[in-house]
């Protein structure tokens, strides 16, 4: 599972690439590429600087890509079942299952974060989580004041994004709907709502003429959560879900479904280990950003 916009951190990856030769290699070909020093940003900050859109996609993708990287080399029979990320994050899974190189995955998460910047500028936006409540009862409080549903991360967590003129509604009426809590979010602009359609019809003309390849592994995709294989069908749902819904939850249900019960979390945080003990407890879910969580997560795995 790979790690979302928000989940970035000043100083993530630095111990890393200090410590593993393919992680130093593999930020040096990303700076090489992007033009700049991604990994100064990553390491050193400023966290304003890191938090921007067009900085920390490619940080977050090449970040959880050296996670995969290193845990392979150190556990060569783990035997992956399949990959999701969210939002950004599903870039990241894709390249992890081989949908995509490396340098044509860092290539579009740079290009859909500047696009996206440049969507944020453009009207004030913002994003709401909220807690409790029903799905019903949060989407025609969403129709009402005119945003939308962005992501269903897990039972009794729904985020809503749209203008902060309605960001604000929902956030004043949210108990009268059921809703116990309704928090503003740290966020440049309403990620996952029509406001971003500039910026998905941007990505639309990339990917079109972007090489796609059937993944090894199953990908899930966020905005359908069902697996996607063909190449069409890979570009029309990473294209669906800069402005469309992710459905977090279903794609974690997707692979419980199949009988999977071990989870790891690429990428700073443990966000989506946090989901999971709302999705399932019985599943366990690992996690690791750096070089502890790595050596925790190589002694849990045995």
């Amino acid at each position: 599972m790979f790690a979302g916009q928000g989940a970035q951190t000043v100083g993530m990856g630095r111990d890393l690439a200090e410590k593993f030769d393919t992680v130093r290699d593999l930020f040096a070909r990303a700076d090489a590429q992007l033009g700049f020093s991604l990994t100064e940003k990553m390491f050193d900050g400023p966290a304003s600087e890191l938090t921007r859109t067009s900085i920390c996609q490619p940080a977050l993708y090449v970040h959880g890509l050296a996670c995969l990287e290193i845990l392979k080399s150190h556990v060569p029979d783990l035997e992956i079942a399949g990959c999701a990320g969210l939002s950004l994050g599903e870039f990241t899974a894709h390249a992890a299952a081989g949908t995509f190189s490396f340098e044509t995955g860092l290539d579009l998460v740079a290009k859909r974060g500047a696009f996206m910047e440049e969507a944020t500028s453009s009207v004030e936006g913002s994003m709401a989580a909220l807690i409790g409540g029903e799905e019903a009862d949060i989407r025609a409080l969403a129709a009402k004041c005119d945003v939308d549903v962005a992501n269903f991360n897990c039972p009794g967590q729904i985020v809503v994004s749209g203008k902060v003129s309605g960001i604000d509604q929902v956030i004043a009426e949210a108990q009268d709907h059921g809703i116990r809590i309704a928090q503003k979010l740290e966020v440049a602009g309403a990620y996952h709502s029509r406001l971003m359609m500039p910026a998905q019809v941007k990505l639309a003309e990339v990917l079109a003429h972007t090489p796609i390849a059937t993944p090894v592994v199953p990908v899930v995709c966020n905005v359908e959560a069902r697996e996607v294989n063909e190449a069409g069908e890979i570009r029309s749902t990473l294209e669906a879900q800069v402005s469309g819904s992710v459905r977090w939850s279903e794609c974690v249900q997707h692979f419980l479904g199949k009988g999977e019960t071990l989870f790891i979390e690429l990428g700073p945080g443990r966000v989506l280990a946090g989901f999971m003990r709302r999705i399932d407890r019985n599943a366990k879910a690992l996690s690791f950003s750096d070089v502890e969580g790595f050596e925790k997560t190589l002694a849990e795995l045995g």
